[in-house]
Parts: structure tokens; sequence; C-alpha cells
């Protein structure tokens, strides 16, 4: 894939010179993928606790809830390209799940997974907790700032599907 450097964000923008080696490398301060990448780990990390801890399931079983409740009837492999998780991660959580009696596969397709009552009653619990670290992540953004950053974070999500199925031509 031959990827061309936009020369309105030059290199220069993320990187950093290391004094002690003297080598250039990305900044932990100004490089957006490497402060996605430490968000997301920190985040994921102190969800999976705490949702474990007040609700006995960590930050994947939770994705699949909320997968589960969007998209009723979701197979293994759409459920993992939609949350961008490989379908090994996606198939030992809907077993968890169904351990749990949360969710269970559709006795007439077996492929399609379905939340029980239970799953949808955790889902509505942990909805309440979701939402308010959302709110708490989010605090000293306006309205506005929070729709362009989503707006941001959804054309990083398109030009990452590009960057690993190139179009063709």
């Amino acid at each position: 894939m031959d990827l061309k450097p936009d020369p309105a964000l030059p290199d220069d923008l993320f990187l950093t010179d290391e004094a002690e080696t003297g080598a250039r490398t990305l900044s932990f301060r100004r490089s957006p993928t490497v402060l996605l990448t430490f968000a997301a780990n920190r985040f994921t990390r102190a969800a999976s606790r705490e949702y474990q801890d007040r609700f006995g399931i960590g930050a994947m079983d939770w994705r699949m809830l909320v997968m589960l409740t969007r998209e009723p009837g979701s197979t293994v492999s759409h459920s993992g390209r939609t949350i961008g998780i490989d379908k090994a991660a996606v198939s030992r959580s809907l077993r968890r799940l169904q351990g749990q009696d949360l969710a269970v596969p559709d006795p007439d397709r077996p492929t399609e997974w379905h939340l029980t009552p239970k799953g949808r009653a955790l889902h509505t619990e942990m909805l309440e907790l979701a939402l308010s670290r959302q709110q708490h992540l989010l605090q000293g953004m306006t309205a506005d700032e929070v729709q362009t950053f989503t707006c941001c974070l959804r054309l990083f999500l398109e030009n990452l599907d590009t960057l690993q199925h190139p179009p063709e031509g």
C-alpha cells in the first residue's frame, strides 16, 4: 500500500528528539495514535476492573451485552467485525455470558446469539454506570466538542479500515 504523507500534517508534529539517545521517535504527548492507544488501554483496563468488581463480567463481556442489545441475533463474525475484536475473543465472551445465563444461541439458528432476560436486566443496570463513566470522561467538553471528537474518531476508524483493507484499483 502506497501511503502518501499529508503535507498539512508534517512528521515533526508527532515526533520528539530524545535527549538521552538523540533518537527521533513518536511523542507521547503530541502523537494522536500514541494518545489513542494509551487512552484505549487505560479505559479498557479501568472499565474491566470496575465491571468485574461490581457485576462479575469484564469489558469484553460488556461490549457483547451492548452488541446483542443493539443487534439481537448477531453472529460471532458480525460481532467481531462490528466491535473490532477477533472472533476467538467474541466466542470466549459469548461462552462466558452463556455460562452465567446472560446470553444463548438461537435454538433454530445456533450461530445467532441473543440476551436472556437476565442478560437484558444486567445490560440495563450496567448502562447507568457506563453513561456515568462517559460523562466523567467528557467533563470539560461542550456538546459541540463532544460531537467534533466523535466525528474525528469515526473518521479515524474509517481511515483505519482503508489501512487494513485498501480499496482496489
